[in-house]
């Protein structure tokens, strides 16, 4: 379950309903104080920044986990333009106004002022604006946005339809003349690792890196919740999905807990469809079960919340 980058192995600081304190850890997990971080001017940390957006679940795995994938969006205001957000865009650009008349926002970005949703809202709408008065380029953010429109305020979608690429052929996919381009194509794809999304559960990824293959389930529960129906299951021997696979901890990202386990090499993504809907209709009996829990719960649970991996 290694992360490429902004991995930190302790658990964010909780903010107090006023708002996190000046001196203490900046709840974003980087190790700064709040106050030289995202409590500096125009950075407010916002925990769980896709909360009420359709596919909150799969744009945080989208932002953190997978590699190579696309939504398409319409966006108040500009419902004829054609919008896609992808995870990497070409230079890790946070927005861009194509050619071709496309719109395109990216979640994987070098910048991240507090409220990642702002953030995308932000730079989207700077080339929204820029397309509607014919111009093409790339779009960002050289400071905090500001007040402003969320994803939230804009997007106008009920659901979200995540396309899994294998690459990232889809850069070029409006491009006519793509000679310029086929050596930095060639050279991005070489770090896509092979990803799936499960299609009978909700924002469930396989992945393969070679030496193994894990599954990262993306749950919208509350952590404290999620933490005690996961250390039931793990006590009753109900944690593995699939023969051989290990339950071996899980990331914790923009306000959600994502489970991680590591899988059998050559198990794929398609035979873990039915164990993964077995899997959620125990995991919400669990959640649903209010009975008070056992000493071996509660050495569980403590062992599952020393096993997550904040991303930030």
């Amino acid at each position: 379950m290694a992360k490429k980058s902004r991995v930190k192995n302790r658990q964010a600081a909780a903010a107090p309903a006023d708002g996190p304190n000046p001196r203490a850890a900046c709840p974003c997990g980087s190790g700064k104080r709040y106050k030289a971080c995202h409590g500096a001017a125009g950075g407010a940390f916002v925990g769980r920044p896709f909360e009420g957006l359709p596919g909150e679940c799969d744009l945080v795995a989208l932002r953190e986990l997978v590699p190579s994938a696309t939504v398409s969006l319409t966006i108040k205001g500009h419902e004829s333009t054609p919008v896609r957000l992808g995870t990497l865009l070409p230079g890790a650009a946070p927005a861009m106004s194509r050619d071709s008349g496309e719109v395109w926002a990216g979640l994987q970005v070098q910048h991240n002022y507090g409220d990642v949703s702002r953030d995308v809202a932000a730079a989207l709408l700077q080339a929204l604006e820029a397309r509607a008065a014919g111009e093409s380029g790339i779009f960002g953010l050289t400071s905090a946005p500001g007040p402003g429109p969320r994803l939230q305020d804009i997007v106008t979608d009920e659901s979200l339809d995540v396309t899994v690429h294998e690459g990232f052929d889809w850069w070029l996919g409006d491009v006519e003349d793509k000679g310029d381009f086929e050596h930095a194509l060639e050279h991005a794809n070489e770090s896509v690792l092979p990803t799936e999304r499960l299609t009978s559960v909700e924002a469930a990824y396989w992945t393969s890196v070679g030496s193994k293959e894990h599954l990262r389930w993306v749950m919208p529960e509350p952590e404290d919740a999620l933490l005690t129906a996961l250390a039931r299951l793990h006590v009753a021997g109900d944690d593995v999905i699939v023969p051989d696979a290990r339950f071996v901890g899980m990331f914790r990202a923009h306000g959600l807990l994502a489970p991680v386990w590591d899988l059998p090499v050559g198990t794929g993504a398609e035979a873990l469809e039915e164990p993964a809907v077995a899997f959620k209709k125990l995991l919400d009996e669990a959640l649903a079960d209010d009975s008070e829990i056992t000493p071996e719960v509660r050495s569980a649970r403590a062992g599952l919340a020393n096993r997550q991996v904040t991303i930030r």
